[in-house]
């Protein structure tokens, strides 16, 4: 007896030494980051800008550490921030030191709304007269789309273009689920709304198919009318390239015109030495954008008392406070009130970034957005998605601005309750007795199917939920609601064709926002503000490692499939009604 309680006190004293140490390892790390962010930036004249947007692009990184740290080599993989990229490309404008920008990618890890605000900021920043050239060793559809804006496009002697068009690709669980003896118990409102149809169907309905194709075909659209101004290419040419295939390696990219020259790095860094007068026996100077994200600007704007917010949400929208990469309801809602309440803010930003989610949380955030617009302007900016609850909580907004690519609409309303009786008594020999005071009392209960009854009132509440759905659009946009209904049912739709339907008032992202929003309030200079406020690194740490470092370890043992993963996991979690974009939308 007294060998096992040695043994049992040498593992609680090894445990705990244990986390110990992996606590002051993680405290090094975030002071080692910190201390490093404050670390002067030195930039010499004649520099470029060096971009390779090799990790995620979201519209406000977070400052914790510890949120994209990868485990097995403890090094972060740190999100760059729309934000600080937009800021770091108009600072490099008025930068004399900066003489261009060298954009080097063969894939950017961001959405086809995000991606176009880089490329317009880019545009802008050629109009100083400086330049910019872009690389690659190979140019996925999405990246040569950015690097089409460049003044010099250089691809590796033997690399390609993948230049084929758009797809739309969706994994449906039916067969799984009835492997599994799993019932997917579904409510729904809209001919469009099919979030669930991967639940209930084996393919796309012909709705779907017919929103999917009309979306892609418009984002499509926008890409090549766009690359066709930047290349001098037509658009039928371009599109006649896609369905040949004609552009397969260097050779063809010359030929096509997609590209100028096929050149090596050593000969591109030749080239570039060229370009901002350095000796050939010197090294070439630049600065990553990492690192010019921490360099003051060259002009300093007038202090001023008048702030404009931005107020950011991002993620699925759920109850409770949310984080950096979800929508909180009390969280987000609380920083809406921030804003309107305090009077040294005139305006207000409200960035979109979200697929919806819960539609009860949805409604607390409308809430919040309409009592504002009501106290002063307010303008939304709409970048990859905001559709469903997205779209949902925008409506009450002075103005709508989006991309010709955001995804947004899907105006319904659906819910999804599993049942696993059958999984647990078939497949596991597990059987689920009930002892309940009322008829319904296990109403919600995942070991039983719905009754008739239950059914019916799941989709009266449904039914409700939509009518007040698209009675908040109704008055929001100024359509009536028999309008709202005909361009609601769940369906897709992209920004362009948003537009010409009047859910949108006007095309622009974050930078234009801001600058309409300082219009509206007759503001000459102002202060920009961002909510909902960022906890520190420490805090973020004390509050989420654990979950983060779960998140982490499946992402890094599953790869490429924690996509799907975390999809059904999502609609597991998510049961009950939802204002939800039907799938998670990826153009490559």
């Amino acid at each position: 007896m007294k060998s096992f309680f040695k043994y049992l006190l040498a593992t609680i004293v090894g445990v705990l030494l244990s986390f110990l140490l992996i606590f002051l390892i993680m405290m090094g790390i975030a002071g080692s980051m910190v201390s490093s962010a404050d670390k002067a930036v030195e930039v010499k004249d004649n520099s470029i800008l060096y971009m390779d947007l090799k990790n995620e692009i979201v519209d406000r990184a977070s400052s914790n550490p510890f949120e994209t740290l990868d485990l097995a080599t403890f090094e972060p993989q740190k999100n760059l921030g729309l934000n600080e990229i937009l800021k770091a490309i108009a600072k490099a404008k008025d930068d004399p030191r900066i003489k261009g920008i060298l954009l080097e990618f063969d894939v950017v890890n961001a959405g086809a709304a995000t991606t176009g605000e880089i490329r317009e900021a880019l545009r802008e920043f050629k109009e100083s007269g400086k330049f910019v050239v872009s690389y690659s060793d190979t140019y996925s559809q999405k990246a040569y789309y950015l690097a089409s804006v460049a003044d010099s496009i250089y691809l590796n002697p033997e690399g390609m273009v993948e230049w084929l068009g758009l797809r739309s690709e969706i994994m449906f669980y039916k067969k799984a689920l009835e492997k599994l003896d799993v019932e997917p118990q579904i409510i729904r409102h809209g001919k469009f709304k099919s979030a669930v149809e991967p639940f209930m169907s084996e393919r796309m309905s012909p709705e779907n198919r017919e929103q999917t194709l009309t979306y892609l075909s418009s984002i499509w659209g926008s890409w090549v009318d766009e690359i066709s101004k930047s290349r001098n290419i037509a658009v039928a040419e371009l599109n006649r390239l896609a369905d040949n295939m004609e552009v397969y390696d260097g050779k063809s990219c010359m030929k096509s015109k997609l590209v100028d020259s096929l050149i090596y790095k050593d000969q591109l860094l030749e080239k570039l030495k060229a370009f901002t007068g350095i000796p050939e026996n010197r090294n070439l100077n630049t600065v990553t954008l990492e690192k010019y994200f921490k360099v003051p600007p060259v002009q300093k704007t007038a202090f001023s008392k008048n702030k404009i917010a931005v107020i950011y949400a991002q993620g699925e929208i759920g109850m409770g406070d949310g984080s950096n990469t979800a929508i909180g309801s009390e969280g987000l809602s609380k920083a809406i009130r921030q804003a309107r309440r305090d009077s040294t803010i005139k305006a207000i930003v409200f960035r979109i970034n979200s697929p919806g989610g819960s539609a009860l949380a949805s409604e607390v955030i409308w809430r919040e957005v309409e009592l504002a617009g009501q106290a002063k302007p307010l303008v939304v900016s709409m970048g990859d998605v905001a559709a469903s609850g997205g779209y949902y909580i925008a409506s009450p907004a002075t103005t709508i601005l989006a991309s010709p690519t955001t995804i947004t609409g899907s105006i319904g309303v659906f819910g999804l309750f599993f049942n696993l009786q059958k999984t647990l008594d078939k497949k596991l020999g597990i059987n689920v007795d009930v002892v309940k005071t009322n008829a319904h009392s296990d109403f919600f209960s995942m070991f039983r199917p719905m009754t008739a009854e239950e059914k019916a009132v799941g989709q009266r509440f449904v039914e409700q939920t939509y009518q007040t759905f698209i009675g908040h659009v109704s008055q929001g946009r100024g359509i009536p609601v028999e309008r709202v209904d005909e361009i609601g049912q769940g369906r897709v739709w992209s920004g362009a064709n948003a537009k010409e339907i009047k859910l949108v008032d006007d095309f622009g992202g974050l930078t234009a926002a801001i600058k309409l929003a300082a219009e509206k309030a007759n503001l000459d200079t102002y202060r920009l503000v961002e909510l909902p406020k960022q906890k520190s690194p420490f805090e973020e740490l004390l509050k989420g490692f654990t979950t983060e470092a779960k998140a982490m370890l499946v992402k890094d043992d599953l790869g490429k499939g924690y996509k799907y993963y975390n999809r059904v996991m999502q609609m597991v979690e998510n049961q009950g009604v939802q204002a939800r974009i039907p799938y998670d939308v990826e153009v490559y």
